[in-house]
């Protein structure tokens, strides 16, 4: 068997992983997988990393590609998790907090330790969807993420 033939059949199995059962966002971020992973970066990831269970993974985590698939997906609120030792290193997370975040009152904030900054999105059910590290947004990216994804009625903007 030759290495073309290898990678053309990798490259042929690997869309076919997709379709399999996806992981939860909580089995997905303790793989490493955080954020709106699309799965076409899980395939630019398969050209460059040969661990074929590790793209699997990440396929496992993605959502689908599409032009309107990310910006109609909406959430009824939110939890800022973040550790309180850490909120020194992050002045726009702590600006949020302190000047921005009675706008969005189906925002918490949770204090964990050691975790870095990131939103925990949540649907109608208040269970876990999808998480986002934030640690290096600015203040207005963060605004700006809620309006557009938060559940208008439940904003104060």
């Amino acid at each position: 068997m030759g290495m073309p033939l290898i990678y053309a059949i990798i490259l042929v199995a690997i869309p076919l992983a997709s379709t399999a059962d996806q992981l939860s966002p909580k089995e997905c971020e303790n793989l490493g997988f955080t954020g709106l992973a699309l799965c076409s970066d899980c395939n630019t990831f398969a050209e460059y990393v040969k661990d074929e269970e590790l793209v699997a993974d990440c396929l496992k985590c993605c959502t689908e590609d599409s032009d309107d698939s990310m910006s109609k997906i909406t959430y009824s609120g939110a939890i800022l998790e973040v550790c309180m030792r850490k909120l020194v290193f992050y002045p726009e997370i702590v600006g949020f907090i302190e000047e921005e975040k009675e706008k969005f009152p189906s925002v918490k904030v949770q204090y964990a330790f050691n975790s870095p900054p990131k939103l925990i999105m949540l649907d109608d059910d208040g269970q876990y969807k999808e998480t986002i590290r934030v640690d290096n947004w600015k203040r207005e990216h963060i605004l700006q993420f809620l309006r557009e994804k938060l559940k208008p009625a439940l904003t104060a903007i």
